[in-house]
């Protein structure tokens, strides 16, 4: 399954990521650190609230 991950610069330096499929958000220092900490909220996430899959996206 693939998710979306959008990065926002954050006003204190480093970057906000958010995961909208899951609604996880978390920050990094760096583009790589926001992804890798965005990657483990979002398994954490999944889980503990499984995704059921609903078919072929359109």
């Amino acid at each position: 399954m693939d998710f979306t991950a959008v990065l926002t610069p954050a006003e204190e330096g480093g970057y906000i990521a958010l995961n909208p499929e899951t609604g996880t958000t978390t920050q990094g220092a760096t583009v790589e650190e926001a992804v890798a900490n965005l990657r483990e909220a979002t398994a954490l996430y999944i889980e503990e609230f499984p995704m059921v899959s609903r078919g072929h996206p359109l």
